[in-house]
Order: C-alpha cells, then structure tokens, then sequence
C-alpha cells in the first residue's frame, strides 16, 4: 500500500478518497481551507505554491489533481496551479493523475473518442489543451509519470450545484414535484458519468501503469437525454411526473449578464444542443471497469435522497 495525494475535496476528491482508503492506502487531502473527508489527513495549502505542494507530495505513489477553480477565473487560476502540479511531480516522482474534461474537443459530430484532435476554440477548452499539452511533453522528456481523466457532466451522490442533473437542481426539486428549468432542449442524447465511477477510474489511474502517458474516457453508458433520465428517477422514487423545461436562449444570455457561471456557460452551451456521445471503449476493455448502469445509480441516488430527507437535512 502507499501514499497517495488528493487535491480538491469537492464532488470528486471525497469519493476518491473513500476508495483509496478502502484499498488500504494512506491518503492525504489538500485544499485551500484544510476541508476534506473523515479517515484521513487533510491538509491546508495554497496549490499554486510549488514547494509547500513539493513538501506534501513527497514519498506519494500518486498525486491527484481534482482541484477545480471558480468557472470565470480559469484563464487567471489554472496556469499557476498546473505548473505547480508538474513541478511537484517531477520533483517528487509521484504519478501525476489529472481529471479534465471534455471541453478540449471543442463541438464534435459522432462519439468522442481519445485520439480527435484538441480541436477547441472556447477559451476553457484551450485552458485545458494546454495544461494537456505540457503534461505530455514532461511525460515523454522522462520528467514525469502521467496520465489524464476525460469523464463527461456528472451526476451521482453529493453532486453540487454545478452538476446540470445533480442533486441541489434536479434531484431534490424534481422529486418534491417542482418545475426544473434546464439549460437547453432536454430531449437532446447527453452523456452522463456518475461520480462513483468517475473516482474508480481515477483509482485505477493512479496505481495501474498502463493508464500512464496517455488520456482515457471514464466509463460512461450511452448518451440518453436529461427527460428520461427524469422520468426514471421520479418512477424509482414514486414521484410525479417530472416537469423540465428549456430555459430560452434570450433568457439565459440575459441571466449572464448576473451570474458569471451563467456568463461562462455560453461557451459550452454547444454540449446540450446536439446529441453529446462519448466512447469510453478503451478504458473499460484495458482495465475490465464497466460504467454503473443509469438504472442502478438512479436507485442509489433516490436511496441517498430518502436517507438525507430522512434526517432533516
């Protein structure tokens, strides 16, 4: 067993340390404020500073980056906060296991599949190409170990509120019987990657050396739009009928005007207007990880609901 580094303690990070841990690891978390799950150790830390992060990665087998800035400062945050992760890597020569997205494609007809072109125009898309970029040519100079994690919008157990189909604006108004508004046209095919399967990925990453040099697809089904998937979870629950409606296109660029999330989203509103498919055949053949089937996360998801509903929360 050995040590292995978490940085980021949100959707992603808590689960991924709950894995690691119930594989016997020792697992540490670093976040600005010192936050982090129960049964480990957690550690306050400004991730943009290179040697406090060097110090804490030192003896890691891994170090993960599932940190996530404010959506509006990625061209401000992410720069110094990447270089740091590659410096620490090499540094410390712990494998540096990165969770991105999809955004580096930019808009693309027909499955995403690993080897398209980062093709993205958007300005999160280049962010993320680049840091791509410069982790590959530190893996391939022999300077570090690496490799990247592209799962597709989230859904799942403690989701927050950037999560399109998560828990604080879909589940919980959708199963009290309120309206959701929605970004686009719900009927649209989107893929979704639920949050557990997306920490088992990550897990795999950072202990198994064939993921290394290269970006994989999380495991994820098949694309089914944002009304089914409302549908199925109101028919688990016993719910009623799901009510989801396409927020105007007028009215959500006008939301922009005071909601710099919403002001960043137009960049990548493309995702919901047309089918959005995602191949994640390579993963799940090279490492035997196939994705939790949408009908079995719903369940757990309504499960979830009743036990925090149940405790008054």
């Amino acid at each position: 067993m050995g040590k292995h580094v978490i940085v980021g303690a949100g959707q992603v990070g808590a689960h991924l340390a709950e894995r690691l841990t119930a594989r016997g690891h020792d697992v540490v978390v670093v976040t600005r404020s010192g936050s982090g799950p129960d049964g480990v150790e957690r550690i306050a830390a400004d991730v943009a500073d290179r040697g406090r992060l060097t110090e804490i990665a030192k003896g890691a087998d891994a170090l993960y980056n599932c940190v996530n800035p404010k959506y509006h400062r990625w061209v401000q945050d992410w720069p110094p906060m990447a270089s740091s992760f590659l410096g620490a890597a090499e540094d410390t020569g712990a494998v540096l296991v990165t969770l991105s997205n999809l955004y580096v494609y930019g808009p693309v007809d027909g499955p995403m599949t690993e080897d398209l072109p980062l093709a993205a125009t958007g300005t999160k898309g280049r962010v993320r190409a680049k840091m791509w970029d410069d982790a590959l040519a530190a893996h391939e100079a022999g300077r570090i170990r690496m490799t990247e994690l592209r799962p597709s919008d989230y859904y799942g157990p403690r989701s927050t509120d950037q999560a399109y189909i998560g828990e604080t604006r879909f589940v919980k108004p959708l199963l009290a019987g309120k309206r959701v508004a929605y970004l686009s046209d719900p009927s649209v095919p989107h893929a979704w990657t639920y949050l557990p399967d997306v920490a088992e990925a990550l897990a795999i990453a950072g202990t198994d050396e064939r993921a290394w040099g290269r970006a994989w697809h999380v495991p994820t089904g098949p694309a089914v739009s944002t009304l089914e998937v409302a549908e199925r979870l109101c028919a688990i629950a016993g719910a009623p009928k799901p009510r989801v409606s396409e927020t105007p296109r007028p009215v959500f660029t006008a939301l922009g005007l005071f909601s710099p999330m919403l002001k960043e989203l137009r960049e990548t509103r493309y995702q919901f207007d047309r089918p959005y498919i995602l191949d994640s055949s390579a993963f799940q053949s090279t490492f035997a990880m196939a994705p939790t089937p949408l009908g079995d996360a719903l369940e757990t998801i309504v499960a979830a609901y009743r036990e925090t509903a149940g405790a008054g929360n």
